[in-house]
């Protein structure tokens, strides 16, 4: 019962939003302006003796001597239990310039049981192009830790074998943004929706003095999820241009009416907008109906009204133990919820009922299961 009075507290928030205005800032990004993924191969050395003895990591420990020229007999076989082969990752954020630095992240791939205490060894971190955009090296934080007994028992507390450098990587080659590259600029939605898409359009036409009708436009829509703006050719103004314009504030369009289901969790997410059309479900002993009724709205005889119809929604929740549940007329999905809820119907009835409600044509809107 907890579970599904958290998940209606959601429902009822969704379903009475209040529309507020956002910056272009929050709700775009501007193409070619994007991070880059780095990734690299190296060796953590100075483990107190959680490394590993594979294969691949005496291989790198051998190259590694190598390239300082000492040279080991194959016959040798190192003992190498203070080090361990890692994946190293990083994220180079736009418009970052060589000398300046980068978090990276260590994670071990063999059977080191701890990265704790130990160092990683320069190690070139590469971009999808094959080139070498940073430099990594340092002293890890790892979080976790391990112990284990004699007899074979041990604990594991947090991850031990993934640790982080802040500012572990050193940028040696700055990436082209395509920020200078045309005369316009194309703001990205991070929601594609072709009405947000017109609405942002004619905010920066409006803000900034365009007169569409008059063949004057600075913005145009592209498609649900781009719009075109004609920006200065000079970088200082168009630098200039870009601060002004990502403050502007806009209302954008209200989200698809949409259920999400997560089967996983059970966790019931519905979205504003979401309607019931007349319908019943036999679910076990569980019977649910819902019914629309027309009725006249006659006006006040004195009254400069009109003679309308009006339609009444009534749900009915029913249990073989004869427990039922009946709504005043303008029955929202929430309403259903709150009324399989309070039958004591488990997460899985609920999402049975949704889905048979999507089959059958009365749920308006979109069913998403995640």
């Amino acid at each position: 019962m907890k579970f599904f009075v958290s998940i209606i507290v959601v429902t009822s928030l969704l379903l009475s939003p209040v529309a507020s205005s956002q910056r272009i800032k929050d709700l775009a990004s501007i193409q070619g302006v994007r991070s880059n993924q780095l990734v690299g191969y190296g060796l953590v050395v100075g483990l107190p003796g959680t490394g590993e003895q594979s294969p691949f990591t005496e291989q790198s420990f051998r190259t590694m001597l190598a390239n300082f020229g000492i040279s080991l007999d194959s016959s040798v076989k190192p003992k190498i239990k203070n080090v361990a082969a890692v994946a190293v990752h990083a994220e180079l954020k736009p418009f970052v310039k060589p000398g300046q630095t980068i978090d990276v992240t260590v994670s071990s791939i063999g059977e080191a049981a701890s990265l704790q205490g130990g160092t990683l060894v320069q190690t070139f971190l590469k971009g999808l192009d094959g080139n070498v955009y940073a430099v990594a090296q340092g002293s890890l934080v790892v979080s976790g830790f391990g112990a284990e007994g004699g007899d074979g028992s041990k604990i594991v507390v947090n991850t031990p074998t993934v640790g982080r450098i802040a500012n572990g990587a050193l940028v040696e080659r700055a990436v082209t943004s395509g920020f200078m590259q045309n005369d316009y600029l194309t703001l990205n939605l991070n929601y594609p929706d072709f009405t947000t898409a017109k609405i942002l359009a004619d905010t920066i036409n409006s803000r900034l003095g365009a007169d569409p009708s008059k063949g004057y436009v600075i913005a145009t829509p592209l498609d649900a999820a781009s719009v075109r703006v004609s920006a200065p050719r000079d970088v200082g103004q168009r630098v200039g241009f870009l601060a002004t314009l990502e403050n502007f504030e806009f209302t954008p369009a209200k989200a698809s009416a949409r259920v999400v289901i997560n089967s996983r969790t059970g966790t019931i997410v519905i979205g504003q907008d979401v309607r019931l059309l007349p319908a019943a479900i036999t679910h076990g002993g569980l019977t649910v109906t819902i019914a629309e009724n027309q009725t006249v709205s006659q006006p006040n005889p004195l009254a400069d009204g009109e003679t309308v119809v009006t339609t009444q929604s009534i749900v009915d929740v029913n249990l073989d133990d004869t427990r039922m549940f009946s709504f005043d007329p303008g029955v929202t999905l929430d309403e259903l919820v709150r009324a399989v809820n309070e039958v004591g119907a488990a997460p899985g009835d609920l999402m049975a009922i949704l889905e048979a409600l999507r089959e059958a044509g009365a749920l308006q809107g979109e069913l998403v299961v995640i």
